[in-house]
């Protein structure tokens, strides 16, 4: 019995030795608990520049984490374990986020540069008046082209990917909700329904799309477009800029019968540490001159009102990334369809690819 608790007392000792150790490690690197703050983003989705302005300014240590896949960072967060202040989903994810109880309401006084957010994108129907969310980027899905590749090809509408001079000349992104709704959308219908009638009205439209669809595929598409491996190309504005930065030959068009209008906003889960932090960050990244340099650096279009008017014309003044109203209006946002209406577009999806093969 001595034995087992001398033993004991140990383990236990040692366990308090690691956890000073761990302590010690922390503040002499600056950091410890509170002033530490945990980022959950997209890859190469921020100008580390401003991450190191903020460290800076604040002498919080930030580290930060990636994920490739809204399910991805929703399972992570979900599962705890891990603590993440801020992370930065898209909009459907956060509507799934919020029902799951998986997000902290923000603080508005702590936000004061939440009024150089341009009104449009406020209060959407997956986060009403913003309680817990704040927009980051938002961008359309649209059509990447070649010019010298297609012919007299504008694309002004969707119907135009079923060109017969198309045969095995476009590429997909691999999205069911992208795809479903691109085929929703070529009929007049919204990219949210769930009509099984118009549904596999789509199916039997797209299955009739598979002699022009080369690949599906997923962020090599941007390297196989920029490369001319194809000639069209169905992809968010935020990679058609990319793209398009790689081949200055390419055009990207949203079609006259609308589409998806997007957006990832930033959040804090709940399993965050440091919410007072949290709030700081957010607000730091809504500052107009910090917005501005984050959306010239990632190339994705800023909802900043006032940081809009920093960009250089050639950025700000390129409908095709910053819409007209008059198209704004026909876009819409992802709906939370629900987890059996969303495995069914996953289905319909899945059934396209096999009969593409």
């Amino acid at each position: 019995m001595k034995q087992l608790v001398q033993t004991f007392a140990a383990v236990l000792l040692a366990a308090f030795a690691l956890m000073y150790l761990t302590s010690y490690l922390n503040a002499s690197q600056g950091y410890t608990g509170g002033d530490t703050l945990t980022i959950y983003n997209w890859g190469d989705y921020i100008d580390p520049a401003l991450i190191e302005e903020f460290e800076k300014e604040t002498g919080m240590k930030v580290i930060y984490q990636t994920f490739d896949s809204n399910e991805a960072m929703m399972t992570k967060i979900s599962q705890g374990g891990t603590t993440f202040d801020v992370a930065i989903p898209s909009e459907y994810a956060i509507s799934k986020m919020k029902d799951d109880n998986l997000l902290l309401p923000l603080d508005p006084e702590k936000l004061p540069n939440r009024k150089y957010i341009d009104p449009r994108f406020l209060n959407l129907s997956f986060d009403p008046d913003n309680r817990y969310s704040i927009p980051y980027f938002w961008g359309t899905v649209g059509i990447i082209y070649n010019p010298e590749l297609v012919g007299d090809l504008k694309f002004d509408s969707w119907n135009d990917l079923w060109d017969p001079s198309l045969r095995n000349q476009i590429l997909l992104v691999d999205g069911a909700r992208e795809v479903i709704g691109m085929g929703l959308n070529s009929l007049g219908y919204s990219l949210n329904d769930t009509d099984e009638g118009h549904l596999q009205e789509t199916l039997a439209k797209l299955n009739q799309l598979t002699p022009n669809v080369k690949a599906i595929v997923g962020d090599e598409i941007k390297m196989l477009l920029a490369n001319e491996e194809a000639a069209v190309g169905v992809v968010w504005s935020g990679d058609a800029s990319e793209i398009m930065d790689d081949n200055d030959k390419l055009d990207y068009v949203v079609p006259e019968e609308g589409s998806n209008l997007w957006f990832d906003n930033m959040v804090i889960p709940k399993t965050a540490d440091n919410v007072k932090g949290a709030h700081r960050f957010i607000n730091f990244m809504l500052d107009p001159k910090h917005a501005a340099q984050n959306a010239e650096y990632v190339g994705y279009s800023t909802p900043n009102a006032e940081a809009l008017k920093l960009l250089p014309e050639e950025i700000s003044g390129d409908e095709r990334f910053y819409p007209s109203e008059e198209l704004t209006e026909k876009l819409e946002v992802y709906d939370n369809l629900g987890k059996r209406m969303l495995s069914h577009y996953n289905e319909l999806f899945l059934q396209f690819k096999m009969f593409k093969k």
